[in-house]
């Protein structure tokens, strides 16, 4: 067991010094180094490359500062060995050769074996914690209704009209889609901690699509599921949803020890909603990262005040960093956050 951090004290809602930060996609595309891997190998090659893998996730730690680092993946990956044709496009994202839409098409899906399927995974996972310890690593993967939705749409969608119709007119189908990814979701992040990641993160990112009647008939027992046995493990596990506002206190029902919240809601009024068991991660605009210094030390200030003194709170983004953010002011926002006082004007300098 690797020692602690604030990031995974604040999770647990334990007594630790200073405000943790992360960003969701700091392994990413506003990164100059990652900008010329890109020009050399296509995404799904550098998500299987060991080397890559390991540099990529590396960086954010070493460059930033940042108090954990999130593997470098994606939540596709273990689709490919379970048997679902598909490619990550540029711009546009998965692209499924063959969408799921009967039962026939489910039946072709095998069980994930992750330390089989994916060494290369598993091997970047125990070089990673060496390489960065004792800053603490972050696994993931995606929830069963975001992967549900790529699987049977073909791809991204605005409406999700055919994941919808599966939804409400085949509930057995939908049923047997989404225990069959909740397994593979387990078992890959059971995977993950076993070869050293010390928390999870699972990504819903297309959640806001549904109505609170939808989430909680149709996506809410996985999900308690799912939690339910990660929780077993004893590590800290994240729930994430873009457009959510409407579903967290279903979500908080879910199990998960840590509601990562985009945007669109107060972090204050949230916490006052949920009361203090679990802990909140969020939630700035990533928009604001293209802004002033000033705009958006200013935005940064209100998050932090509003949150201050809060045991179980992590800043973080509401959702990924953008391409084309300057790394430099990451840096600097995260010397701000490590620097916040209560009660101070200074806004970094």
């Amino acid at each position: 067991m690797r020692g602690s951090s604030r990031f995974i004290e604040a999770c647990w809602g334990k007594p630790h010094n200073g405000i943790p930060v992360w960003f969701m996609r700091q392994a990413g595309r506003y990164q100059p180094a990652y900008r010329q891997l890109r020009e050399r190998y296509s995404f799904l090659e550098m998500a299987l490359s060991e080397k890559v893998i390991v540099d990529v996730t590396c960086r954010p730690v070493e460059e930033l500062g940042v108090d954990a680092a999130i593997l470098f993946s994606d939540i596709m990956i273990p689709m490919g060995p379970m048997g679902i044709d598909f490619d990550i496009q540029e711009h546009k994202g998965p692209v499924i050769a063959h969408p799921i839409r009967r039962v026939q098409d489910l039946k072709h899906l095998k069980p994930l074996r992750p330390e089989d399927d994916l060494p290369e995974i598993f091997r970047s996972i125990e070089q990673i914690c060496r390489r960065i310890d004792p800053i603490p690593l972050i696994g993931f993967a995606g929830a069963p209704f975001t992967l549900a939705s790529y699987l049977i749409e073909g791809g991204p969608s605005k409406n999700y009209i055919e994941t919808k119709k599966m939804m409400w007119e085949q509930p057995e189908l939908w049923h047997e889609v989404m225990i069959t990814l909740a397994d593979a979701v387990v078992s890959h992040l059971h995977a993950q901690i076993r070869h050293g990641v010390q928390a999870v993160q699972i990504f819903d990112s297309w959640i806001g699509a549904l109505s609170v009647e939808d989430f909680e008939y149709a996506v809410l027992p996985t999900m308690k599921e799912i939690f339910s046995r990660l929780n077993r493990l004893h590590v800290p596990t994240i729930y994430f949803g873009t457009g959510s506002a409407a579903l967290l206190p279903l979500m908080k029902q879910t199990g998960a020890r840590v509601l990562s919240l985009d945007w669109r809601v107060s972090l204050a009024k949230v916490r006052q909603d949920l009361g203090n068991e679990m802990a909140l991660q969020g939630n700035m605009d990533p928009v604001l990262l293209l802004s002033s210094w000033d705009v958006l030390a200013r935005h940064v200030r209100r998050i932090l005040d509003s949150m201050a003194g809060d045991p179980r709170y992590i800043f973080n983004l509401g959702h990924g960093v953008l391409p084309n953010t300057n790394p430099e002011l990451l840096k600097r926002l995260v010397a701000m956050i490590h620097d916040y006082v209560p009660g101070t004007n200074d806004i970094g300098i």
